[in-house]
């Protein structure tokens, strides 16, 4: 074998070795996200529960507005990525998603649309941004009918709850939705 055969082998296996190893990253990555994807809406959703039966609806809604972004942090903290929710119609200013985070929320809405459980989707890419690479991970949140007090058809939902709304979020889109659809996603971002 002669030389330049000997150094394009080596070559090739080297790049053989750098896939598999990103290939394991992503993995890994996609692994983690996914938990956090679960676990974060879940306790949430807890704490949220909780209020509600402590307080009622209308203070649950104070208690998301403080309580979401504090839990996000929190989560984003103690695990290295950056968490936050985000939709199409979103109630929180802050909430609103960047043009690969927009992308996933249509693709979503399209594929629940063709008949796709929303609970099941997700996306996930490592991307460029700035120039620096980063793991992304979306995850649909559909609606539950907990959600549909904050949530739900204004018509349907009780008078302090849409006051209490609109006094913390005066330009609230994020109303009117029904049983399953998707309200928003769960975004998360690592760099690599």
């Amino acid at each position: 074998m002669s030389a330049s055969m000997r150094l394009s082998s080596v070559g090739l296996a080297m790049v053989l070795l750098l896939s598999i190893q990103a290939r394991a990253d992503e993995a890994a990555n996609l692994q983690g996200a996914r938990t956090l994807a679960t676990d974060v809406p879940a306790n949430l959703s807890k704490v949220l529960m909780d209020e509600v039966a402590k307080d009622g609806v209308v203070s649950a809604v104070g208690v998301c507005k403080d309580k979401a972004p504090e839990m996000a942090k929190a989560a984003s903290a103690k695990s290295g990525w950056g968490i936050r929710r985000v939709s199409l119609n979103n109630r929180n200013p802050k909430a609103v998603p960047d043009a690969w985070e927009r992308a996933a929320l249509e693709d979503f809405d399209r594929r629940a649309a063709a008949g796709e459980d929303a609970a099941t989707l997700e996306k996930f890419a490592t991307v460029e941004t700035e120039g620096r690479k980063e793991f992304r991970y979306m995850k649909a949140l559909p609606v539950k009918k907990p959600c549909l007090a904050c949530h739900g058809v204004v018509d349907t939902m009780k008078p302090e709850v849409i006051e209490k709304i609109k006094s913390l979020y005066p330009d609230d889109k994020g109303t009117g939705y029904s049983l399953n659809q998707i309200r928003g996603a769960i975004t998360l971002r690592k760099a690599e």
